[in-house]
Formats: structure tokens, sequence, C-alpha cells
């Protein structure tokens, strides 16, 4: 076997989209399932590598921001053989049936390092895998069922970048170039999933002196129209070298 056994990688790909933080979910080709992106690890590679190849061949995207979180271990982690069907029936068994060497390596018990990523969705190409049909961007409040442990993968994942949301560099990578308050507002009431009080997030926003104003947003009412900003490269990642200090 290429890969290394009982070690695989998974990954929490995040985007923002209509106000929405959004994760990529791969919908299974057996059934209605949906699982995180992820693959095993070949035996010659490093696994911060791994986590890369998953994330490229899952968007066709690289150089994105991509960090290690979390292990996940437990001895009791269910394996792809214990997803049933509706008649108790194994549903990798047709893997067995194709490749009885590769659904023997997948009984074993596996362990998986979750990594999460922050990605354009407008830039993506999103393809599925060979145990996949489709991919889907998906509302991170309004998740499907998740197969195996995923569903806590996410919200393990969501714990890890609210205690390092001051060093992330989450609003760079998922808002577009020219963004209004409100869209970096927004962001942020998405990944803390809390309401924030308008005044005093674009106060201490503006006061962190990351930001360039541009002209207008053009709504057809100019006297109403927010302004557009863009963000000071230098001083942002300056800033977030030291943590930015919103929170």
């Amino acid at each position: 076997n290429e890969y290394q056994p009982g070690h695989s990688v998974d990954c929490a790909i995040f985007g923002y989209q209509d106000q929405e933080l959004k994760i990529l979910l791969m919908k299974m080709n057996f059934g209605e399932f949906y699982t995180l992106p992820g693959g095993f690890i070949k035996i010659d590679e490093h696994i911060d590598a791994a986590a890369q190849r998953v994330l490229y061949d899952r968007t066709g995207l690289k150089d994105l921001f991509l960090e290690q979180f979390y292990t996940f271990g437990a001895k009791e982690r269910p394996t792809l053989w214990d997803i049933k069907n509706e008649k108790g029936e194994p549903l990798f068994q047709q893997v067995s049936e194709v490749n009885s060497k590769f659904a023997k390596w997948l009984e074993n018990r596996f362990i998986t390092t979750g990594y999460f990523a922050f990605v354009d969705i407008e830039k993506a190409e999103l393809t599925p895998d060979m145990t996949s049909d489709s991919c889907h961007w998906v509302n991170v409040d309004h998740l499907p069922e998740l197969l195996l442990d995923h569903s806590f993968i996410v919200q393990k994942c969501l714990e890890q970048i609210r205690i390092q949301l001051n060093y992330l560099p989450i609003s760079k990578s998922l808002l577009p170039e020219a963004f209004t308050m409100q869209d970096v507002q927004k962001l942020y009431e998405a990944i803390l999933g809390i309401k924030l009080v308008r005044s005093n997030f674009q106060r201490k926003f503006l006061k962190l002196d990351i930001l360039i104003r541009l002209e207008k947003k053009m709504t057809g009412a100019s006297n109403k129209a927010p302004y557009l900003y863009m963000f000071d490269e230098e001083k942002y990642n300056a800033l977030l070298q030291k943590g930015i200090g919103l929170f």
C-alpha cells in the first residue's frame, strides 16, 4: 500500500458568500451522506503536504492559508465499516466487492488530523473524489448530518478558530478585495455565532488603522451608500503578527 496505515487527514475548508460562512462538504456516491474532504497520507509524504494535496484536489487552488488544529484519535472513533444502510448492511460492502484488499485496509482503526483552510468561493473549481459524486458549499449553521465524527470535527474546528481569531487572516482571506464595513461585521458574526453592536464594532475595526477607504459603493442612492474599503496589506500583516486585538 502506498499510504500510511491508520492515519488520515480531514479538511474543514471555509468560504464566505452572501454574508454567510460556508464549509465545503462532499456528497457520497451512496445514499444521502456527507463528509468533509479528506484523504490518506502517502508513505513518503509530509502530513501537511497531504492536507495541501486534498485542498488542491477538491478546490483547484494552491498557496492558501491552511493550518493543522487537532488530532482525533479516540479509541472508539468510528470506521467507514460502521456506516450501515437501512438494512443494517455496511455501506462499504460495495468497496469490498470491487477491491477486497483496500476494503480490508479500511477496517483498521484510523486517527485523523484536522486542518482548516480559508478559500475564495468564486475562485474554487470543485472536484469530487472517488467516494463522492458532488461537492457543496453549505452554511455552517445549517449542516446536514455528517458521517463518522465529522460533525464533531467541524465543531472542534470552529472552537479553535474562535480561540485564535485575533491571529488568523480570516477577513483578508474570506472577504472580496473591496468590501463594506457591514461585510466585515457579518463575517465576524457568522464565525462567532453572535450579533455584534454595529457602532461599537465599526469604531473598533476602523481604529485598527489597517483599512484604505475607497470611493462610495454605487447603490443608486449615493448619499446613503456605504464606503468601500480594502486592506492595507503591510499594516494588516504587521498587526496580525501581534494579534489584532479586536475581541
